[in-house]
């Protein structure tokens, strides 16, 4: 059983500051779990520690009642030392924010929030499969659940599950094995028996995610776990509030992959000083100019990515549309940013030993996440020409 952890108290204790003081301790370890494609799970560790787990869990349930904007600075913060630890947590605050009123059984609302809170259990959607590939672009899953007397029995297989290793429920995406299916999601406690993990994951970026195959053999899960049925038709895609809160801390994470590369390239500019040059690169004027680009590109993120998460906080969530244009405005500026810093400094920016190496493939995995970017375009197209 996982120890118990000390709970974060918002009204003694600032989680962006618990954020901060962690990343000089986070850096150097998912360098190491980047290099050797091991799973952040020491970095997961002292997060959990740290009482961030339960950051978005409902004061009133003893959490920290965290909005959009405090999760937000968080996983910018923890994302310029840890990327693949942060992505963990963001899915974290999203399915917690989202629990919260979902309407669920509420002994099930109360497992999952009470399990953050106690132990810094992290739960995490598995819904993409082998087949189908993101449910967002339509279709049935495979994973089958069956009615038994008591309770589900799930079958399926799951893949790119993020944080699989460290997860304690998967939220798994399922359809009934009825006439006329239903589709939902199942709380799939991670130790049930049936439950495997294969380590399939070996990607170009986000290397220590752990988002590995996730096998479902008949599991068993009590009749409330099954919380979300509902005809395929139905509820096509997250609201515009759930969308928010996904598309916000996505975006987030990989500003501050680029705000890790701007910072390590300011250190650069400012300590190299080639032999000919006789002064340090940040003298050049059109050092100046490209590192002044890069600035531009994360303010405009900044704005951006605060103004969502307040007025999403004061109850006026961005449209779906709205939403996924900010994602994808702040992870392309993130991209350009890394993409720049690596032009700037040449060959010995591609080098494995260089941070901005590791930096330029965790920022290009934005791109992967839902809603991508033609989808976005063409949602925004269409609504724009009626």
């Amino acid at each position: 059983m996982t120890a118990p952890v000390h709970r974060l108290r918002p009204a003694n204790r600032d989680p962006v500051a618990t954020a901060r003081a962690l990343v000089p301790d986070l850096a150097p370890l998912a360098a190491a779990d980047d290099r050797d494609g091991r799973f952040a799970g020491k970095s997961l560790a002292a997060i959990r520690e740290a009482g961030l787990a339960a950051l978005t869990v409902p004061e009133d349930r003893g959490g920290g009642g965290a909005g959009l904007a405090t999760a937000s600075a968080v996983i910018g913060t923890l994302a310029e030392a840890d990327p693949a630890a942060s992505l963990i947590l963001a899915m974290q605050y999203v399915h917690h924010a989202t629990i919260a009123r979902s309407g669920w059984p509420e002994a099930v609302v109360v497992r999952l929030q009470q399990a953050a809170l106690r132990e810094g259990a992290f739960v995490n959607a598995l819904r993409v499969e082998p087949a189908l590939g993101s449910p967002a672009r339509g279709g049935l899953p495979e994973t089958v659940a069956r009615r038994v007397p008591e309770g589900w029995r799930v079958t399926g297989r799951k893949i790119y599950s993020t944080g699989a290793p460290m997860l304690a429920f998967g939220l798994v995406w399922a359809r009934t094995d009825e006439t006329e299916p239903r589709v939902g999601f199942v709380v799939v406690p991670m130790a049930a028996p049936g439950v495997g993990i294969e380590e399939t994951w070996d990607h170009l970026g986000l290397r220590a995610s752990g988002s590995h195959d996730v096998v479902l053999d008949r599991v068993l899960v009590p009749e409330d776990h099954a919380v979300d049925w509902r005809p395929p038709a139905a509820g096509a895609g997250p609201d515009a509030l759930t969308l928010a809160w996904n598309t916000t801390l996505l975006a987030s994470l990989y500003d501050g992959v680029a705000r890790a590369a701007q910072g390590w390239l300011r250190a650069h500019l400012a300590e190299r000083a080639p032999a000919n040059l006789g002064a340090p690169l940040a003298s050049l004027a059109r050092i100046q100019e490209a590192f002044g680009e890069n600035e531009r590109l994360l303010s405009v993120n900044r704005r951006l990515l605060r103004s969502a998460a307040a007025e999403t906080d004061a109850g006026s969530p961005p449209s779906a549309t709205e939403s996924g244009l900010i994602k994808l405005t702040v992870t392309e500026n993130a991209i350009t940013v890394v993409q720049g810093a690596v032009a700037l400094v040449g060959n010995p920016g591609l080098s494995r030993k260089n941070p901005l190496e590791r930096h330029l493939r965790d920022v290009l995995c934005a791109r992967i996440h839902t809603p991508q970017g033609d989808a976005v375009r063409l949602a925004a197209g269409r609504a724009a020409l009626g």
